[in-house]
């Protein structure tokens, strides 16, 4: 397994942006897709983007579609959530985690995880 750690989550007002970040431990990060799931209090964890190895490829959830970007950076073991026009619905634990899949979208399909990183956004 990968270890991941994500940063940039932080409390910001409706209309704001975030840059989130998930660096990887290892040097193995082009093996991984990658994605960025959420979890808000009292709800399941919310599929948001992944990001095939390559970069090449993406795909969104359609509640964030037009408003998020996941990039990736492999030569620094690193990935990408940006995160623009944010609503107050977007507040939610967001982690990233790592697949062997091709572009895997369920969470069962991961098999590392971070911690998350905890977004807040204010009406």
């Amino acid at each position: 397994q990968v270890q991941l750690v994500e940063s940039g989550g932080g409390l910001v007002q409706a209309g704001g942006s975030l840059r989130l970040s998930c660096a990887a431990s290892e040097r193995t990060f082009m093996r991984y897709a990658m994605g960025w799931f959420r979890q808000a209090p009292g709800k399941e964890r919310e599929f948001v983007a992944v990001i095939s190895r390559s970069g090449t490829t993406t795909y969104y959830a359609d509640s964030v579609k037009g408003r998020f970007t996941i990039s990736r950076d492999n030569a620094k073991n690193t990935v990408y959530l940006q995160m623009n026009s944010l609503k107050p619905e977007d507040t939610a634990v967001y982690s990233c985690a790592a697949s062997e899949r091709f572009m895997a979208t369920i969470g069962a399909d991961f098999s590392s995880w971070g911690q998350g990183t905890q977004v807040t956004v204010s009406s």
